[in-house]
């Protein structure tokens, strides 16, 4: 893995995140936590007929779980919830068990380093399973 491309994409993500800010009309949400470290992120969508139609997120958090939250607007707007839940899943098993990136777009796959950071894979993770919270949760 490229260890400059990782670096240069957490920093880019983390300084000017993208879907960064408050939804309006948001039908989902969810709010997370990481109590090891303080880091806070709400995710809102806006899911019609089973389609992520929009996806923000706020968040006062750490340079990871920004990076990784702003990764995962992009990674899941326009798809069903089922597959979104889908990446979920795999990004998880990538990030904590580190199971090969496979199927995650390459943008996603650069984070896959932070598993061989024990204490950051809560950060990488807290957006990804906040919105699995959120597509769980019934409509507003």
């Amino acid at each position: 893995m490229d260890t400059e491309l990782y670096q240069e994409v957490i920093l880019q993500n983390s300084k000017r995140p993208k879907n960064f800010g408050p939804l309006e009309g948001a039908t989902h949400s969810a709010e997370g936590r990481n109590a090891s470290c303080g880091d806070e992120l709400q995710v809102q969508l806006i899911v019609n007929n089973d389609i992520i139609q929009q996806i923000k997120f706020t968040s006062s958090a750490c340079a990871i779980c920004t990076a990784s939250a702003s990764l995962m607007t992009g990674a899941v707007k326009g798809l069903p919830s089922s597959q979104a839940l889908q990446i979920c899943s795999k990004f998880r098993k990538m990030v904590v068990e580190g199971a090969p990136p496979e199927a995650l777009s390459e943008t996603l796959k650069v984070l896959a380093g932070v598993h061989q950071f024990p204490p950051r894979v809560k950060c990488a993770t807290l957006p990804w399973e906040t919105l699995s919270t959120a597509l769980h949760s019934p409509p507003s």
